[in-house]
C-alpha cells in the first residue's frame, strides 16, 4: 500500500528559507555599499572643491600683497595654518588642525602649509612659495583626504 504524500518535507522549507536569506542579505550588501560609495563620492567632491578655493583665495592674497603672502609663508620652523574660513584673521597656527577645527557646518578640516625658496632665472633671482593644501575628513573607514599643491612668485617682478 502507497501512500501519497502531499506537502513539503522541513528540509524543503529550511533549504528555500536559507535561499531567500541569502539573496536577502546580498541585496541588502549591495545596496549599503552603493550608498557609502556614493556618499564617499560626494565628500571627496567636496573636500576637492574646498581645496581649489583656498588656492585660490591665495592667489587673490598673492595679488593683493606678495609682501603679506611672502612673511605669513615664511614662520620658521614652517607651521600649518587651519583654515576654517578663508581669512587670515580666523587661522590658527600650529601643527594643524584639532578636534572641533572643521569648515563651519562641515566634516572638513582645512590646512596650508608653505616652503619658501629661491630660485636663479637668467641673472636675477625670483621669490617661489610653494603652497600645500589638505583637506581631510573621517568616516566609519577612516581619514581620507585631497591635496593641492601650487607654486607662487611675484608676477610683478620681471
Amino acid at each position: 500500500m502507497k501512500k501519497n504524500i502531499s506537502g513539503q518535507s522541513l528540509f524543503e522549507i529550511i533549504l528555500s528559507l536559507a535561499i531567500s536569506i541569502l539573496i536577502i542579505t546580498s541585496l541588502v550588501t549591495l545596496a549599503a555599499n552603493a550608498v557609502r560609495n556614493s556618499t564617499y563620492s560626494k565628500n571627496k567632491t567636496q573636500a576637492t572643491r574646498y581645496s581649489q578655493e583656498a588656492t585660490e583665495w591665495l592667489r587673490g592674497q598673492r595679488d593683493a600683497s606678495w609682501d603679506n603672502l611672502y612673511a605669513k609663508a615664511g614662520v620658521n620652523p614652517p607651521q600649518v595654518y587651519c583654515l576654517k574660513t578663508l581669512s587670515w584673521a580666523g587661522a590658527t597656527i600650529g601643527t594643524g588642525c584639532t578636534s572641533g577645527q572643521v569648515i563651519p557646518n562641515m566634516i572638513f578640516k582645512r590646512e596650508l602649509s608653505f616652503e619658501r625658496r629661491t630660485v636663479i632665472v637668467g641673472a636675477a633671482t625670483k621669490n617661489i612659495i610653494d603652497a600645500s593644501v589638505k583637506v581631510y575628513w573621517q568616516d566609519a573607514q577612516g581619514v581620507h583626504e585631497v591635496r593641492s599643491a601650487t607654486s607662487f612668485s611675484d608676477w610683478r617682478e620681471r
